[in-house]
């Protein structure tokens, strides 16, 4: 059952992931609420919280949120994935929604940003991804389990030799 859940947990972050990347890098899903999307706004965005060499990091932020997400999904290269988009996430916190708070916007407030609650839950899932890993139903649970067997199958013919 554990399996089970961490491919739940995987899939859903990969949705996020992917969705929130291919909106940075393309402008998909653009729109109320989200904004139109594209490299050019986002690095708008991240000139106006003061980073510089914002289109740069735009791009890498897009990069890591949707390659991140499109190795999740499989669970390949989990723990790797897992702790790069919590660096991402730990840098959106401390760059924009920490000054805001623990909450989100929920009465959408213009003059307020987002506060941590959803970068907060976000993370608490990375960290468990990258503590346990991806579980049996993934591409690094294959590898675990092939890589247990053949070391087993060497230590049973060795000691028959």
């Amino acid at each position: 059952m554990a399996g089970l859940g961490l491919l739940a947990l995987r899939i859903v972050l990969a949705i996020v992931f992917v969705a929130h990347g291919a909106n940075i890098l393309f402008g998909a899903w653009g729109g109320p609420g989200v904004g139109p999307g594209g490299l050019a706004v986002t690095a708008e965005q991240y000139k106006t919280f003061g980073l510089h060499q914002e289109f740069l990091l735009a791009v890498l932020a897009g990069v890591i949120q949707f390659v991140g997400g499109l190795l999740l999904a499989p669970g390949w290269m989990t723990r790797v994935a897992s702790i790069a988009l919590l660096i991402y996430i730990g840098v959106g916190i401390w760059v924009e929604h920490l000054q805001w708070g623990f909450f989100l916007n929920w009465i959408h407030n213009p003059q307020q940003g987002l506060g941590v609650e959803y970068s907060v839950t976000l993370a608490g899932a990375l960290i468990c991804l990258a503590c346990v890993g991806a579980g049996d139903w993934s591409v690094d649970g294959r590898s675990v389990r092939t890589r247990a067997t053949r070391a087993a199958g060497r230590a049973r013919l060795r000691g028959k030799v």
